[in-house]
């Protein structure tokens, strides 16, 4: 997929009023999901936009007590009816827990593909050897693999991957759950390029080939601010020491 270097994660988000002025300060992916319990949200936001669907690109995941084959549709229909949309432009399998089988999870998501109720089929949290499985089972490509990403955490191995099979790494909590504001290296580099650690945090993730980056805000000043760090260049030395954190921390373990 075709994604914008900066989407909109709203896990969290409840007020509509923010999903209207992410569409009006230019952000034209939104990321949601099952368990999120915000789709509504997303609808009333995007309803109040003067943006056409179109130009949008709306995103949804099953929770793992939807991934039963005879479940898939009847989850995907929910989900639709709740954003008040015909169809989603990306649908991810959220988690391969619960009632996941890809023998039967993901021909019924190719089905969906087929039927138009989908755009794209999309992973998140696999390991690499769960996607080597899903590319041998599903009809067709990888629409994106989100995973968390961010300096104190992120998976070589499915960057990798991503890169090798040319789908979009869709790079979840980029701003390490509020730890990049804090943190001396990010700091530090923020101040050479007279800006915001959350921005240089954010520039890290999209030095990346193949990578995109949904992080979450919920006023309009942190909003532009998130979005526009997709303009900011980092140098390679900055990009070096940012790698160099020896500091891990995990957000969403499974």
């Amino acid at each position: 997929m075709d994604l914008p270097p900066v989407g909109l994660g709203t896990m969290g988000i409840g007020d509509p009023s923010t999903i209207e002025t992410a569409i009006d300060v230019g952000y034209r992916h939104l990321d949601t999901a099952q368990i999120y319990d915000n789709e509504a949200v997303v609808r009333e936001g995007v309803a109040a936009s003067d943006v056409a669907r179109e130009e949008l690109t709306v995103a949804t995941k099953l929770w793992v007590d939807s991934l039963a084959g005879d479940d898939v549709r009847s989850g995907a229909e929910a989900s639709l009816d709740r954003l008040g949309l015909d169809a989603v432009d990306l649908l991810y399998v959220h988690r391969p827990r619960g009632d996941y089988d890809p023998e039967t999870t993901l021909p019924a998501l190719d089905e969906l593909r087929e039927s138009g109720l989908v755009g794209e089929v999309g992973l998140s949290n696999f390991e690499p050897d769960q996607l080597e499985e899903a590319r041998e089972v599903l009809d067709t490509p990888i629409g994106a693999h989100q995973v968390e990403f961010h300096p104190y955490y992120g998976d070589r191995e499915l960057l990798a991957d991503a890169q090798a099979h040319d789908y979009p790494l869709v790079a979840y909590s980029p701003l390490i759950g509020g730890d990049a504001f804090d943190d001396p290296v990010l700091t530090d580099v923020a101040a050479k390029h007279d800006t915001s650690a959350a921005a240089v945090s954010i520039a890290w993730a999209l030095s990346h080939d193949n990578v995109v980056t949904i992080p979450k805000a919920s006023s309009r000043a942190h909003l532009r601010a998130n979005f526009e760090a997709r303009t900011l260049a980092l140098d390679p030395e900055d990009v070096e020491r940012i790698d160099g954190i020896e500091h891990e921390r995990e957000l969403f373990p499974e």
